[in-house]
Parts: C-alpha cells; sequence; structure tokens
C-alpha cells in the first residue's frame, strides 16, 4: 500500500518547505527525506501549507506561490467537515489557488482531521476552464 508521501508524489531530496504543519499530519504523510527549508528563501519542489481560514489562505498562498518551482508542487491542506471552525471547503480552497494562477490536480485525505490538494503551475498551451474561471494560456 502506498503512504500519503508516495500518492503526494514527493521524492526523496526535494527542497522542501511547511507551513503550520501539525506533527501528527508529518507523522501520517510518512516523507522521504528531503531538504527541509528553515524560511522562506529561494525555490522548492514542494511547498505544503496548512490552513484553517480562508483568511489566511489568501494571505499566505501567494507568497507561497513566488517560491514554488516552475515544476513543483504547493500542496494546502484544510480540516475536513468544518472541523477546527474552519471556513474553507474544496471549492474555496481552489478557487483560491485558480484567482492566484495555479491548477489543481490531486485531492486525498492527509489523514482523519486533514484533507489537502495540490496545485501546479499551468502546463503551457493548454487552456483551463472550469466553474473557478479560465486561465489565460502560458
Amino acid at each position: 500500500m502506498k503512504t500519503v508521501s508516495q500518492k503526494m508524489g514527493v521524492k526523496e531530496g526535494m527542497r522542501a518547505f511547511f507551513v503550520n504543519v501539525p506533527q501528527s499530519a508529518l507523522e501520517d504523510i510518512n516523507l522521504p527525506s528531503l531538504d527541509i527549508g528553515s524560511e522562506l528563501r529561494g525555490e522548492f519542489d514542494y511547498l505544503h501549507f496548512f490552513v484553517t481560514t480562508q483568511s489566511e489562505m489568501d494571505d499566505i498562498f501567494p507568497k507561497l506561490k513566488r517560491h514554488l518551482k516552475p515544476r513543483g508542487m504547493l500542496w494546502v491542506s484544510w480540516p475536513k467537515s468544518k472541523q477546527l471552525n474552519t471556513d474553507l471547503v474544496l471549492d474555496k480552497v481552489i478557487h483560491i489557488g485558480y484567482s492566484h494562477g495555479l491548477v489543481e490536480s490531486i485531492c486525498l485525505s492527509v489523514d482523519a482531521t486533514w484533507a489537502g490538494i495540490k496545485f501546479t503551475h499551468p502546463k503551457k498551451g493548454k487552456v483551463y476552464h472550469n466553474s473557478h474561471g479560465q486561465l489565460p494560456i502560458v
């Protein structure tokens, strides 16, 4: 059976940065050996942001995007089923990502509390259009 990190596409040696990651979720993800940054400087292969409010996501998401490598992935995790008094649901999370020019792909369960979704830069020449808007062709 695949680990959560394998389902997420996390590979050994990736340069990574985490925001607000609960220790229990980190253990459930079962990460391989990574080059984990202590500050948000330079570009990263794998960013993972744990968030409970829309206002925090609106604030932090664009800052993280600026540090995402062209072929990198930005994972956003939020509490499932309105746990931890969250105001986030999947549609809101996708809409925020889209509004900052990233596209969603994989969505999965990180653990009993947290859901996660993967955002990446759009592929060149591909048209992205869904209920969250239309991205310009890059």
